[in-house]
């Protein structure tokens, strides 16, 4: 792990204290990007597909990037927080093998982090609205991400090192690491990190389970009961993510990113990116495009 962490750059977007109240209520949020979250007062929410984390005084956390959740507030909700796009030279997210929203105590070296980080990098708040499907757009993140380029070099490696730090609280977090008693085998954890650096590669079950020297059959069962999902669908969902990213972040045609996520035809594309997000390429580009 801590040589595959060199690999690693992070790429500011956000930073900013805020006052939330009921209005701060937003649902089926999915961003290409990291949030880490430093509540200070009151009370909110973050609902999953799998559970409901009570947004609490004195806790950070952490919400993965592709992570579908809803955020609400039912009365008043103070916090800090940081939106981050993550870059490795594998095109392997930390959090690869847990895409859960994690929760740790914060302690004070947390906060004076957070605090040290929007002094170093002023101007990073979202002044526009606290809505999402407001201020995720890719002109947005192209303006915020250029920032990361005038800043000196001192400022660019100390903002690196917090938000390193404030990662790695949540990795050394027992949420995050869950339980040893059942550990994923090498094979299926080898499985999945050959798709994330081959999505553009004609990939198939059957070759999948080859390289693991497993049958099919039992390779997909055991697939599925350490991931949650058939490799199939595990595939078309890395996929679609990269998908989305290039489409936040990238001025490429629909085409030319079905052809680096390892589409055959763009109607193919289309239609497991629809099945994945309930959305056609060309509305969730229309989401994050200036109106």
């Amino acid at each position: 792990m801590n040589k595959r962490l060199l690999g690693y750059n992070f790429s500011l977007l956000h930073v900013d204290y805020v006052k939330l109240s009921e209005k701060w209520n937003y649902p089926n949020v999915i961003s290409p990007y990291f949030r880490i979250y430093y509540i200070d007062e009151g009370e909110g929410l973050i609902s999953t597909k799998q559970e409901k984390i009570k947004l609490e005084e004195g806790f950070l956390y952490i919400i993965p990037s592709f992570t579908l959740c809803h955020l609400s507030c039912d009365l008043y909700l103070s916090q800090y927080f940081l939106h981050f796009f993550e870059e490795s030279a594998d095109g392997i997210s930390i959090f690869e093998n847990n895409r859960k929203v994690v929760k740790v105590s914060a302690s004070e070296t947390d906060v004076a982090n957070i605090r040290k980080l929007m002094n170093i990098n002023p101007g990073r708040g979202i002044n526009r609205s606290d809505n999402p499907t407001v201020y995720e757009k890719n002109a947005y993140y192209k303006g915020y991400q250029d920032l990361n380029y005038t800043v000196s070099d001192s400022v660019f490696f100390e903002t690196q090192g917090i938000i390193l730090q404030l990662i790695s609280r949540f990795l050394n977090s027992r949420q995050f690491k869950g339980s040893n008693d059942d550990p994923v085998p090498s094979k299926i954890l080898d499985a999945t990190r050959y798709i994330q650096l081959n999505l553009s590669e004609n990939l198939t079950v059957n070759y999948l389970a080859g390289r693991a020297n497993l049958h099919q059959d039992y390779f997909s069962r055991l697939f599925f009961k350490y991931t949650g999902q058939r490799p199939l669908a595990y595939l078309h969902e890395k996929r679609i993510e990269r998908a989305q990213y290039l489409i936040a972040t990238t001025a490429l045609s629909f085409s030319a990113i079905a052809e680096k996520t390892g589409f055959e035809n763009l109607p193919h594309f289309s239609k497991i990116f629809k099945n994945v997000t309930s959305l056609t390429p060309g509305q969730y580009k229309k989401l994050n495009a200036l109106v």
